[in-house]
């Protein structure tokens, strides 16, 4: 019976993920120097020597201090899939002249059966420093994943961040549409972007090919061109429509919508004109769903709007008319939302395209992966910008929350440490600064790396969640944080520490490592 388990995990271990959304996520999706760097690794006999990097990112974007981690299920599906294609070693023999037959005949046969991968659960909170990925394996494998894991991350994590702004300060009432894909840069970051925005808080995507591969809901109005392209009633050649309530009866619908016009005793376009048409659908057993408005100032008109909404209302007696959902767009962003609510308005719904998607505020994350650990000895990188330096080793992460049920720390271990527990102190310190440190008393504590890639180690895979789920997982972790740390302007920084014990080791390491300058 033991066996038949032993074989039945090792098969749920390896069940077949599917590749990459974008099929030109391969292999030669790298940097040049990755293949120069594994040739001399390769070269020098190095290539298997085990080693361990770190994913993480330097700096918060937008002015914030938060970030939404995601795009981890695209780097699982990678290296679940990692495997050069015999065009795949032409092409690299010819872009590589230099190098030994034996070198590529090595290439043909790598996958990521050796590596591991440990990562934070997409959609998680996450702070600088904190490691999002903790990747080991064959050094010459792992330094040939970086620039796809680079890549797959950043954009992801910044984008659905941007989108968790977006959702921030319009509130947790209004329904958010992302309109981006015209505005994208190129089909990939349309996909990316209706992906990520969804997990970010959006609610919603007008992109017809994100809505088949992920499931997400799918939204849209029309263009003015579809209202000006009728040039009077008299285009409309079925100009009848049938009651809602399964009878055959039908009405000539044109007839009843200018009924309601001189009824209301106004001709002009906009919303009285929907009024009509919405009165007509109303009596015909129909709901209409709202109005878009697309230019001018938007607070006013959707003031005005709902005036007029509830006046058909109360004239009309038509139960339910004055709320009609009112959507707004026309180049919306966060500093939009964030002054239409200092304004006040009446909008239910915001369809954002350009700002959303482009991330016109910050063009990137900044992910970086360093080598912390080769052959179970540290690495640390120096640099005189200490917010350079790396934090050495193999570690786990931690975040430690208080009796409020908020996190207030995360703390980074020793592989080796015990873990931090509940009720029992715990002294954090600032990486760098001696100065920065606090006891912490946490009333829960939560281990945030796990392994999502086992390779062949036999450890138990952590399933990648439905995009559902991640969004949900995103939603939670953004209500339990602190509001001092979400807020727009001059947020409270989250703090990062490490173990004393960790904290000793990183400065003399740093200290053995540094060379020491001489005066003459």
């Amino acid at each position: 019976m033991e066996a038949e388990a032993s074989g039945l995990k090792k098969q749920q271990l390896h069940t077949k993920l599917n590749g990459p959304t974008n099929s030109m996520v391969t292999p030669l999706l790298t940097d040049l120097y990755q293949f120069t760097m594994a040739y001399a690794y390769w070269k020098a006999r190095k290539h298997l020597e085990r080693a361990v990097f770190d994913l993480f990112f330097r700096r918060n974007p937008f002015g914030g201090e938060y970030t939404v981690f995601a795009g981890l299920e695209e780097c699982v599906q990678f290296i679940a899939n990692f495997k050069f294609t015999e065009e795949d070693i032409l092409y690299l023999r010819s872009s590589l002249p230099n190098c030994e037959d034996g070198f590529f005949d090595y290439l043909r046969g790598i996958n990521c059966s050796d590596v591991e991968v440990y990562a934070i659960s997409e959609g998680s909170v996450v702070f600088p420093k904190i490691p999002l990925l903790r990747v080991e394996g064959p050094i010459a494998v792992v330094q040939l994943l970086e620039t796809p894991f680079v890549n797959l991350i950043n954009y992801a994590s910044l984008v659905a961040t941007n989108a968790a702004r977006h959702r921030f300060v319009a509130g947790k009432s209004k329904v958010l549409l992302e309109f981006g894909l015209r505005r994208a840069q190129g089909p990939d970051g349309g996909i990316s972007a209706s992906k990520y925005c969804y997990i970010g808080g959006f609610d919603a995507t007008s992109n017809v090919a994100a809505g088949q591969l992920f499931g997400i809901p799918l939204r849209g109005t029309h263009s003015h061109a579809f209202v000006s392209s009728f040039m009077s009633p008299n285009e409309i050649i079925d100009k009848s429509l049938c009651r809602n309530d399964g009878s055959s009866t039908c009405e000539d619908f044109v007839s009843l919508v200018q009924t309601w016009l001189r009824k209301i005793q106004v001709m002009r376009s906009g919303v009285p004109n929907f009024c009509a048409v919405a009165l007509a659908l109303a009596d015909l057993g129909y709901k209409a769903i709202g109005i878009r408005l697309d230019s001018g100032d938007i607070a006013y008109l959707s003031i005005e709007a709902r005036k007029f909404f509830c006046a058909i209302e109360k004239e009309f007696e038509v139960p339910g008319f004055g709320n009609m959902t009112i959507t707004a767009s026309n180049d919306l962003n966060e500093e939009t939302l964030d002054a239409l609510n200092k304004q006040g308005h009446e909008v239910d719904s915001f369809g954002i395209g350009t700002y959303l998607v482009t991330c016109y505020a910050q063009a990137a994350l900044g992910c970086v992966f360093k080598l912390v650990e080769i052959n179970n000895l540290p690495r640390i990188k120096l640099s005189e910008d200490v917010s350079k330096v790396s934090i050495p080793c193999k570690k786990r992460c931690y975040r430690l929350y208080g009796r409020e049920g908020y996190p207030l720390v995360d703390i980074m271990t020793g592989e080796n440490e015990p873990r931090p527990k509940a009720a029992e102190r715990v002294l954090c310190r600032h990486p760098f600064n001696e100065s920065k440190r606090a006891y912490v008393v946490p009333q829960r504590v939560e281990e945030l790396l796990k392994c999502y890639w086992p390779g062949d180690s036999g450890k138990a895979r952590e399933e990648l969640s439905p995009l559902k789920e991640i969004r949900n997982h995103c939603m939670r972790q953004l209500d339990q944080m602190q509001p001092d740390h979400m807020r727009r302007l001059n947020p409270t920084p989250y703090k990062v520490s490490v173990s004393a014990k960790l904290y000793d080791f990183i400065h003399l390491l740093w200290l053995n490592e540094a060379p020491v300058g001489e005066l003459q």
